[in-house]
Formats: structure tokens, sequence, C-alpha cells
């Protein structure tokens, strides 16, 4: 299970999870992670932010095995992967690097590249025999999300769309209600501490300590379900 914020809520975290928030800074960052999920008679279409894109290339990834498929999309990277992925195109601003993917893939050699490239965003598109993963082929945006004005509708999130008949795979991003039909849900992020390791006290580059120091704090999951509204709370350090 691939999905860092269902983890989080059952007590785990791991380092895919620690990547998910090297950026953070101590404070509030509202409105992350959004999710708009669908169920039509065991069919589900599930809309998410950007924040979840490498999590579902390696859920799908996992599902295809060693079995190739039609993989299109793109690789982003501030690194320079020349001789390490196989690129049609690839374009440059500011020193971001979109690599564009069309080939044939197995999930094995997605599965390796992500292994390999652990910060590297995957925004990858391809179908499984129970799923369909479409991704944006472009790098998220980043800074704060945009506060709709008064009357005006929020922006749903749709950065990555998957459709599946995986119930399991639907429900561990709506998992308060079984059997749910409709859900829309945001978390905001409260990060209350900087946790520097030890081995990094007499550290001199900033750079380093901010990317292997650990954020603790809290996540504030809001979500409307079928009409019913939830609203659940968990404490982390990743």
């Amino acid at each position: 299970m691939t999905n860092f914020i269902k983890k989080i809520f059952d007590g785990k975290t791991d380092e895919l999870a620690h990547l998910q928030f090297q950026k953070f800074s101590r404070g509030e960052f509202r409105e992350r992670a959004g999710i708009s999920a669908r169920n039509s008679k065991g069919k589900y279409t599930l809309s998410t932010g950007s924040e979840f894109a490498n999590g579902l290339v390696r859920e799908m990834a996992e599902k295809l095995g060693n079995e190739k498929t039609r993989v299109t999309g793109a690789v982003i990277s501030t690194a320079d992967l020349n001789g390490k992925i196989d690129f049609k195109t690839k374009k440059q601003f500011q020193g971001v690097k979109n690599y564009g993917i069309e080939k044939e893939m197995s999930g094995d050699e997605i599965s390796t590249l992500l292994d390999e490239f652990p910060k590297t965003f995957f925004a990858l598109s391809f179908k499984t025999s129970d799923s369909e993963l479409k991704i944006k082929p472009k790098a998220p945006m980043s800074g704060k999300p945009k506060t709709p004005k008064e009357g005006e509708e929020r922006k749903k999130p749709d950065f990555c769309k998957l459709i599946t008949t995986d119930k399991n795979l639907a429900e561990s991003f709506v998992f308060e209600k079984p059997g749910f039909k409709s859900a829309d849900i945001m978390h905001n992020y409260i990060i209350e501490e900087i946790v520097v390791p030890d081995e990094l006290k007499k550290e001199k580059n900033f750079a380093i300590v901010r990317e292997k120091s650990m954020r603790k704090g809290r996540i504030v999951r809001r979500s409307n379900i079928d009409g019913e509204m939830f609203k659940k709370e968990m404490g982390f350090q990743a």
C-alpha cells in the first residue's frame, strides 16, 4: 500500500512518507493532498492532487509486475538523467528537466526507476488489467494553493485521475466509510517541530540538514462523504 496519508492514519511512516514533507518548515499548510472520489456500481473514479502521483504510479506498476503496457507522460527532475532513462523528448525550464516518455514498459521496470530515483517526480499514464491512471505530464505547482473568492466554488483536485475496479485500492483513499458513493477530502498539515538527527547536529550544510530532518506534527483530514462530514486528526513524525 503506497498511499502516504493512509499510512500515517494507520500510525505508520516510511522513507516515502518522509519525502512528502521534506520541503515544509514549521507552520500550517492548508488544503493539501486533495481527493475527489466517485463510486458507480463498483467502478471507482478518483481525482487527486499531485502529492499522490508517485504512489499511484508505484501501485499500478506493482499490479503490472512483469507484464508490459504502453507508458506515456513525463519524468520531472532537477538531476541530469541522460543515459539513465529512455526518453523521447527533453525540455528544461529554470533548472527543472521534463523528460517525455512514450514506450512499452513492464511494471517491474517502472518500479526499478521509482526505487533508483525516489526524489524524482513520475507523471506517467498507463493501464493495467483493472485500472487506468492518467497524470498531467508536467511539474506540480509549488506554493500555497489558491483560495477561492467569496461565492466561488473550490476547484477539485485534478492532477491525477485513476479509474479502477479495485475496491481495496479505492477505499484506501476513502477509508472512513466502506461502500461510499462520493467523497471530497482535503488535508491540513500542521508542522510543529523539525527533528534534527543527533548525527547532523554539527552539520554545516543546511540543505543536508533540511533534507534529512524529520517533520513532527499533525494532519487534519476533513471529508464530505455521501453528504456526511467527517474530521480526523493524526499526529505523525516523518
